[in-house]
This record gives structure tokens, sequence and C-alpha cells, in this order.
């Protein structure tokens, strides 16, 4: 690590001091500050998607807590959206079209919609990522009829699980919530990991977050991967249990993003500077401990998630009751909005994504990767805020080599390497 990474993650990226460092420079940012270039946002809203997960509640704090008001944004909408397949459509639309300019979205998903992989007859829709919302804080979460086998990170007892299942004569299914996204991505790596074919072995469903509990309360699927609070809702309702965080898979592992129509950004370059600066505020504010009860507080309310704050307060400060017997406080892997770098969206991190939904056939192998992310990735601006908020950024766009809990490694100079190193995948 430099030493100027070294200084950000101690001097400003972790917990109060980060906050504070905020704190002082925002008096600076917008409207006119540093990066406004004396002109501030040319319009004073945007509409935002969400889905009621809790890696969004940067966006629910920057609007309750009124920073984007702060920038100049004082009528952006947070919008709730039905399902990930909804965000995208909405996405397409624009605004303007009576649908959306951005969203608390799935890494992966504004770069399958600038392809036009996921889009009515292809159709290219350009994307930016702004930042990355948060790290880590996902789960997989397995049926209760499965509590015997004990399974957990290692998947092998699941996969003989689901063997005599089949072989009585019963369907096995996975569910995720979009495909190509990171919850599909999280699912078929630990499937695959423990020898279980996701295309082959077991069905693979898409189910929305918040439909998640209710499906597998009828039977509807064996296992799911989604981010909280739905994880905790199982165990509350006696549905099934948590598996693992997605964090023992990868630790630190990039989530979800801030992803707008690169459109509007281009329209409006001031005004997204001005989003981008509230939502870092926000993920400053959200990730300093002593938030976390009214982080959990304001997350729960009707408007954004609905859920008794109960069920998320927990998870949030590090406390994991797996609902197996195991617990664990202080968990190294509770999700991060803002501490080492969780806002800042590594190039590397995006080629991974890329390249793993080249493995399971989502893009074709022949994907220039790199030329991709250099359309969609947006790092250049979040470094430009960044600067204006007095935040150092750091030195690389690559986090280096990234190890899965299987041994894996991928390098970002090599992810040839990386692809040809894993034994099950679609492409040859």
């Amino acid at each position: 690590m430099s030493s100027v990474e070294h200084t950000t993650r101690r001097g400003l990226l972790k917990g109060a001091a980060g906050a504070l460092s905020l704190a002082a420079a925002s008096r600076v940012a917008l409207p006119g500050g540093a990066f406004a270039q004396g002109a501030g946002p040319e319009v004073k809203g945007a509409k935002l998607g969400f889905i009621a997960l809790t890696d969004a509640a940067p966006l629910f704090v920057a609007k309750e807590k009124g920073y984007f008001a702060k920038y100049g944004m004082p009528d952006v909408e947070v919008l709730k959206q039905a399902s990930w397949g909804t965000t995208r459509d909405n996405l397409v639309l624009g605004s303007e079209g009576n649908g959306i300019d951005g969203a608390h979205i799935l890494t992966p998903m504004p770069y399958l919609i600038s392809a036009g992989r996921v889009t009515q007859n292809n159709v290219p829709v350009p994307m930016y990522i702004l930042a990355r919302l948060n790290l880590a804080g996902q789960c997989i979460s397995v049926a209760k009829e499965h509590m015997g086998d004990k399974v957990a990170l290692d998947a092998k007892p699941f996969k003989a699980a689901l063997e005599r299942k089949k072989a009585s004569g019963k369907s096995v299914k996975a569910a995720m919530t979009f495909p190509g996204g990171t919850h599909d991505l999280w699912i078929r790596y630990w499937l695959a990991a423990g020898g279980i074919d996701p295309d082959k072995d077991i069905e693979t469903i898409v189910v929305p977050p918040p439909q998640m509990v209710a499906n597998m309360k009828v039977g509807t699927m064996d296992c799911f991967c989604v981010c909280e609070p739905w994880n905790e809702q199982l165990i509350t309702q006696g549905i099934g249990y948590t598996a693992l965080t997605t964090g023992e898979l990868w630790k630190d592992h990039p989530e979800k993003a801030l992803g707008m129509r690169a459109s509007w950004v281009d329209k409006h370059p001031n005004a997204a500077k001005a989003l981008l600066a509230a939502v870092m505020e926000a993920q400053a504010w959200c990730d300093k401990p002593e938030n976390r009860d009214e982080l959990a507080g304001i997350v729960a309310k009707r408007q954004w998630i609905n859920v008794p704050a109960t069920d998320v307060v927990k998870r949030m400060k590090g406390e994991f009751d797996y609902g197996d017997g195991r617990k664990v406080s202080n968990s190294p892997h509770i999700m991060k909005y803002w501490a080492d770098n969780a806002s800042y969206p590594y190039k590397s991190h995006d080629l991974w994504f890329i390249t793993e939904d080249i493995r399971w056939g989502k893009f074709d192998p022949q994907t220039d990767s790199k030329a991709l992310i250099e359309k969609v990735n947006r790092e250049d601006i979040w470094r430009e805020v960044a600067k204006g908020m007095g935040i150092a950024a750091p030195t690389s766009t690559s986090r280096g080599k990234e190890t899965f809990f299987d041994g894996k490694v991928f390098d970002p100079a090599d992810p040839a390497a990386y692809l040809n190193s894993l034994g099950i995948k679609k492409v040859a």
C-alpha cells in the first residue's frame, strides 16, 4: 500500500475522521465550490431509483439529511422500484419518458444495459458508474429443510442434499435478483466452487428482493442470494438460515453502484457532480458507528424498506446470527459504505464482473472488456468531486490481485488466466 493510500484510509476514509473531513470540505463544495466552476447545478433535481435493500442507504440519507439540497439539488426524487428489471426499464425510458435518470444499481447492470445485452431489441443505452455505494453485505440463505445438511461456505454438502432431493423427483432451485447481476454471480461462484453447475445441476430463477422470503416460504426455492433485510427476515420468520455472507467468498467485494444515464450526466455535468458529492457525504455518515442506530431507523421507514428496524440494526453493527447456531460479533464482513475506499469505483472490480459475465455467457468471450469499462466507469468524475471536497483518492484505478475463499486469484492484468483457472463455466 502506498503512503498516499495509507493516509487516505487512516485519515479520511475511516469512521468519524472521514465524516469530519467531509463535513469540513462540504463548506467549500457546491454550490459555488471547487467543482461547480461558478455555475452550480444545471438543474435542481433528478429521479433516482432504488430497490428496498440496506445498501441503498446512502440515497435515503442524502435525501433525509438534506445533502442533495445542500449541494444545490433540492428536488432530487428517490423512487422505489419493484425489481431490477423495472429499474432497467425505467433507466431505458429516462425521466423524459416518465422513467428515471439514475439508480442504486447492481454494478454489472450499467455494463449490460450499455452493451444492449439486457434491453429490448438489444438496443444499447449508455450508462455511467459514478461511484460504488458499498462493499460486501449480501448473503446466501438456505431453506430450513437443509438445516441438517450443515450447508455453509463449503457448498459440497449442499450438492449431496440437492442430488437426494432430485432423486426423489423434486425440483431444486436457486434464486437471484437479476441475470448477470451481483447476486447471480455470488451464488454461481459459491455453487460452482462446491461442484454444483448452476446451469445444469440446479435451476436458477429470478425473484425480486422483496419477494424472496415469501417465495421461500411456499417452497419456490432451496437457496437465494440477496441483500438485507431479507436474509434476516427469513430467520425471523423461521423459514431458513444464512449459509454465508458474501464477504466470506471475497472479502470487501464491490457490490452496488450509483449508475446514471450517460446522456443525463453529459447534459448536466455540474448537477451530476452535485449528486455525487451528496451521496459521498451520505456514505461517510452511514459508516460512522455512532450513526448505525439512526441509520437503521431511517432505512426501516415505510417509504424506504418498510421493515422493523430490529431486522436491520444488528447486521449493520456486524452482529450476525446465522440462524443455525452460529453467531458472530464484530464481523469482518460488515457492509461498508465509505471505509476502505468503498465509494471509489475501481476499474479492476468492474473487470471482474465482466469476466464473470463472460464465464456464464452474459457477455461474448470476444468482448473488449477494457474498452467497455473506459466508456462506463467514470472514476474520473469521482476523483474530480473528491478533489473539490478535499478527499484523497486512491493512487490507482486497480485494487490489485483479489483472492477468493477457494484460493482462486483474479489478476486484473490477466483476466484470461483467471477465467481459464475456473472448472465450471459456460465458455470453453
